[in-house]
């Protein structure tokens, strides 16, 4: 198996997904190789993060029940943390996040609530499903940021303590080839982690930025950007 090979069982090693032969080789690579570990430790916060998207208030002792009932029934499909580089598996994180959902919309009665709620739930497993592709890659977006791409260009944002957009205003996300940006998608900050999956695929060599435009967004970018990456163009090699 070659080193480029190594570098795309990244998150397939952080979700417990290798066997036992393809482990031993990637954690003697990760022993040796920086960006590896850079990598994974990117996918760790990101993975981690998700688990405290949406927050709810105490369940009542019933539901509580039901929701570690229900976990216990699924243990199979959770992944064991390791000792170092360890990171909460993408399911895992999704049944935090749908547990907390569930705890609001035991807290609501507004039907309104209750639609928000089942938006900000299925763009959370979107987000988890980016993290958990075999070779998704996570690089550095801004101080606070991490933007994955799945090999097939699939994309999700991941930001911690984003500050809300000016009054007026909304993020974007554009997908730059060949210097022309099209939009990727709108987006709010949220409390304490702000996650979405942008609406086009990424390719390979492109960039992905973020401006701040005029609500409900527009059609090209009429800021500078305050967040971009480039997406390496060869598997395994640095942006």
């Amino acid at each position: 198996m070659g080193t480029d090979a190594l570098h795309e069982l990244t998150a397939a090693y952080a979700l417990d997904a290798l066997d036992e032969h393809e482990r031993r080789r990637y954690e003697e690579h990760l022993a040796h190789c920086e960006q590896c570990r850079d990598e994974l430790g990117s996918l760790s916060e990101a993975a981690s993060a998700l688990s405290f998207i949406a927050a709810g208030p105490a369940p009542p002792p019933q539901l509580r029940a039901r929701i570690l009932e229900h976990a216990r029934a699924e243990r199979t499909n959770v992944v064991p943390l390791r000792p170092r580089w360890a990171i909460p598996a993408a399911v895992a994180a999704v049944a935090a996040v749908a547990a907390a959902i569930a705890l609001a919309i035991w807290a609501s009665s507004l039907s309104s609530k209750v639609d928000s709620l089942q938006a900000q739930r299925d763009q959370q497993q979107r987000v988890a499903a980016v993290l958990a592709s075999p070779g998704a890659r996570a690089l550095p977006f801004g101080r606070n940021g991490r933007l994955v791409v799945t090999r097939s260009g699939e994309a999700a944002l991941v930001f911690t303590s984003l500050s809300p957009a000016r009054h007026g205003m909304t993020y974007e996300a554009w997908i730059a080839q060949n210097g022309k940006p099209k939009p990727a998608g709108t987006f709010a900050a949220t409390d304490d982690v702000t996650a979405v999956v942008l609406g086009e695929p990424v390719p390979r060599g492109a960039s992905v930025l973020v401006t701040q435009e005029r609500a409900p967004g527009t059609e090209l970018p009429e800021h500078k950007p305050i967040f971009s990456a480039k997406i390496p163009k060869k598997s395994g090699s640095a942006s």
